[in-house]
């Protein structure tokens, strides 16, 4: 299949493309930068894998949780790139979960198979799920997906912490649990997007839409203070 795959979820951005059996990829700064320099990059990436937007059988995107802003913009390129491809016959849009995507991660690059994934969701909060791999070479996805304080996380024996929020809470999230650091990277969503098209997850250009996870952006003044306030005093 040709894929186009990004994910600008979380404070990197990532880009992969499929070409049959061959996969180009991208990372770069995310965040607020990611709505300047996620287009342009991915014209950059199709060129070096020899692809027009004609040409691609699919657009993926992580879809969330994750940064408000990067949901945003993944999935608005998303949509835009999905209707205008094939001469405007226009091709599916598969939205993918970010923690499926950290899960899958965290099992390519180190062997894990029974992981909670978790994203920083800032506001003292983590975006958490469990992932299980199945002897059918599938993810078990949890239905839901909880958002907590991280020293709420409770993480049973023998499981791995992957994600990017060990390095934002420290000692805060499952101290006693083995951490992988992992990202929903765009190789993570090529990987997972053939069974879920097979599985009928992709979808028309306009059903695409964001997971939200949180529908509060930011604290209060006063919010701010007292979480300033009860934080712990710094060790000297």
């Amino acid at each position: 299949m040709n894929l186009l795959a990004f994910d600008t979820s979380t404070d990197a951005l990532s880009i992969a493309v499929q070409h049959g059996a061959r996969v180009w990829q991208h990372s770069g700064a995310g965040g607020a930068q990611a709505s300047a320099t996620l287009i342009p990059a991915i014209r950059d990436l199709l060129a070096q894998a020899g692809l027009s937007f004609d040409q691609l059988d699919a657009v993926v995107f992580g879809r969330g949780p994750g940064s408000f802003t990067g949901l945003r913009t993944a999935c608005a390129v998303a949509q835009g790139l999905a209707f205008g491809a094939r001469g405007g016959q226009g091709v599916p849009v598969l939205p993918v979960d970010t923690l499926l995507a950290v899960a899958e991660e965290a099992r390519a690059q180190h062997g894990c198979t029974r992981v909670v994934a978790t994203l920083d969701a800032r506001m003292n909060e983590v975006y958490a799920a469990p992932f299980e791999w199945q002897a059918d070479g599938r993810w078990q996805v949890p239905q839901d997906f909880q958002l907590l304080a991280p020293e709420a996380l409770a993480v049973p024996d023998g499981w791995t912490v992957a994600g990017n929020a060990r390095a934002a809470y420290g000692e805060r999230l499952a101290p006693q649990a083995p951490h992988m650091h992992a990202l929903p990277t765009a190789a993570a969503l090529l990987r997972l997007a053939p069974a879920l098209l097979a599985a009928g997850a992709g979808v028309a250009a306009d059903a695409a839409l964001p997971r939200y996870i949180r529908d509060k952006v930011a604290q209060t003044t006063a919010e701010r203070e007292a979480a300033r306030q009860a934080a712990p005093a710094p060790q000297t």
